[in-house]
């Protein structure tokens, strides 16, 4: 999470404001601002290696968010679980600042 704000934190800050805003609509609301924060972060190799790593905890968080879209503070143990599973994935020799490569 560190890493997507880092990179990414005008994004996560409007998807971020947009969901707390939108209680029991954020899931519509905010689906562009969740687009952008994805593409933010697709590329990442950090986020990537996370990814990989922590897929079944992130389904089951997104899994939650749509099945409680007007209480998804009902979701924190699923964030919980995620941000757990992401301290353990070895990130060394990832790069943390890509060098985009010539086309």
């Amino acid at each position: 999470m560190d890493i997507t704000a880092k990179y990414c934190h005008k994004e996560m800050e409007a998807y971020g404001s947009c969901v707390a805003s939108n209680p029991s609509t954020w899931q519509q609301t905010c689906h562009e601002l969740k687009i952008k924060v994805a593409e933010c972060t697709s590329s990442h190799p950090v986020i990537q290696k996370i990814r990989q790593g922590c897929s079944k905890e992130f389904v089951e968080f997104e899994r939650c968010l749509r099945e409680n879209q007007d209480k998804p503070t009902s979701c924190t143990p699923h964030v919980a679980r995620f941000l757990g599973c992401a301290e353990t994935v070895d990130i060394s020799g990832v790069a943390t600042n890509p060098v985009p490569q010539p086309l």
